[in-house]
C-alpha cells in the first residue's frame, strides 16, 4: 500500500548507487540493486542478506502529489529504516 515518503528518503534512498551494490544495514550484510525508471521518478530497490535472514523491496513514486512510498509485503517501517541505515561498501 502506497503512503507518503517521509522527509529526506528521496535523498536517502537516490544515495544508494543505481545497480547492484554490497553494503551493510544493521550490522548486517545485504547486495542491493536500485534500478530507476521514467527518468528517475520511480525507483525499484530490492535487497537481500547475504545469510538469508533478510529480505526487503520497495517502490518508490515521485508524483505530482507527492513522493510515495510503496514496501512490497512488509511494514513501511522496515524498508524506510533500511534505506536510511543502508551503507555501501566502497571498492577501490
Amino acid at each position: 500500500m502506497r503512503a507518503p515518503a517521509p522527509a529526506g528518503f528521496a535523498n536517502a534512498l537516490r544515495a544508494i548507487p543505481q545497480g547492484t551494490t554490497r553494503g551493510h544495514a544493521g550490522g548486517t550484510t545485504y547486495t542491493a540493486t536500485r534500478s530507476d525508471f521514467n527518468g528517475g521518478r520511480s525507483v525499484k530497490l530490492v535487497a537481500e542478506a547475504l545469510d538469508g535472514s533478510d529480505y526487503i523491496s520497495l517502490n518508490f513514486y515521485d508524483l505530482s502529489r507527492g513522493e510515495q512510498l510503496a514496501p512490497c509485503e512488509m511494514p513501511h517501517e522496515k524498508v524506510v529504516a533500511f534505506v536510511f541505515g543502508y551503507r555501501p561498501e566502497h571498492i577501490a
